[in-house]
């Protein structure tokens, strides 16, 4: 517990040696004062206390750092064993070390990534991996087994290709990026920096262009454009990224993509925009900065989805949103429209009820009229 000193975290604190006698990588570990720096927060308690992970409030340890990011979990804090607790300053008054942030639920996602190991993956191209020798490997590559480079690639610094990864010919990837196992990147495609890529991913796989011809035959349209992802973009597991007909298909710096997404031709994403599982972009649809787009939701081609539109779970889009619209269902519609939509179904039998009530009402006034 702590006596509610507030401490200078920077001050002189510095990050522990994770490295053992051998040079081999131990367990994370962090004084709590340099976290509370690298957060931004204040810190109320002891700085040199040594913090080796992170967990929430049920599992944490004596020597695990934890997190109070929504009120329902305020009577677990009875049993919490961890070393400090992230809070807002609303609940700067608890009896524990904390590190008060004002949005806490964004310090907890920035410690966590402190705490984060990738995979592992030894250092070095495997024997077993193919590398065509014009290809580039810049310093501190990782190359897993079986994974094949195309010839006329480069990798960046310190990226890391794991097992059954197959890159194209002239592939490029930028520094820091995790291209997980079974991951394809196909010819001419351009992957920026801190990319990482799930198992499954492909990239640059044709886009879907037929034309008919007059006996109804279709004939295939060659995809002949690319694929550009940008820096610190994330695709989820066996999501696809079909390359453009001609140009390019263009995913912009800091969108996340979830699982089993599909991107068609030609499909701009705009910057820090959320994809959402199980959903689709029918080919050049552009879609704006921030927006986000739920989960099996499908939007139809050649449309404009504007900056910091949101499309709700299941929703079918079919016409061009402006930016910050809001819908939902299928067809979409505005939010609003479609919840005082779902509010009349939901009352359907008592319409159904009224109406006949009254249709009753209206034949006995008609036969009082005609004098029966």
């Amino acid at each position: 517990m702590t006596n509610g000193t507030e401490i200078d975290a920077c001050a002189g604190i510095g990050i522990p040696d994770m490295t053992g006698s051998t040079g081999e990588s131990m367990r994370k570990s962090f004084l709590l004062g340099d976290l509370a720096c690298r957060l931004g927060g204040t810190l109320k308690g002891d700085p040199h206390v040594q913090i080796r992970g992170m967990a929430d409030l049920e599992h944490a340890g004596a020597d695990e750092l934890s997190f109070l990011t929504d009120e329902r979990y305020i009577p677990l804090l009875e049993r919490c064993r961890a070393a400090a607790l992230i809070v807002s300053p609303s609940h700067e008054h608890l009896d524990f070390p904390l590190i008060v942030c004002g949005n806490p639920h964004v310090a907890m996602a920035r410690a966590s990534q402190l705490f984060a190991e990738p995979p592992h993956l030894a250092s070095g191209v495997h024997p077993s991996a193919h590398v065509e020798e014009d290809a580039i490997l810049a310093e501190g590559v990782s190359i897993g087994p079986l994974a094949h480079i195309g010839s006329g690639c480069s990798i960046g610094t310190n990226a890391r290709i794991y097992g059954g990864a197959y890159l194209g010919r002239n592939v490029h990837i930028g520094a820091d990026c995790l291209i997980y196992p079974a991951v394809t990147i196909l010819d001419g495609c351009t992957i920026g920096s801190r990319v990482i890529l799930h198992s499954g991913v492909v990239i640059g796989g044709d886009g879907f262009g037929y034309a008919q011809d007059e006996e109804g035959h279709h004939v295939k349209i060659p995809q002949i454009g690319t694929v550009q992802i940008d820096d610190d973009v994330e695709i989820g597991a066996n999501s696809t990224i079909d390359r453009a007909a001609f140009g390019r298909t263009w995913i912009q710096s800091g969108t996340k993509i979830d699982n089993l997404v599909m991107v068609a031709h030609n499909v701009v994403v705009g910057k820090h925009a959320m994809l959402i599982a199980q959903m689709g972009i029918a080919g050049s649809t552009q879609i704006g900065n921030h927006a986000v787009i739920a989960g099996q939701s499908a939007i139809a081609g050649h449309l404009q989805i504007g900056d910091g539109a949101r499309v709700g779970a299941k929703s079918g889009v079919f016409r061009s949103l402006d930016a910050g619209e809001e819908v939902l269902g299928a067809p979409a519609l505005p939010a609003r429209q479609f919840w005082r939509s779902m509010a009349h179904i939901q009352r359907l039998h008592e319409y159904r009820k009224e109406l006949s009530e009254l249709g009753a009402k209206v034949r006995k006034l008609e036969k009082a009229l005609q004098g029966e």
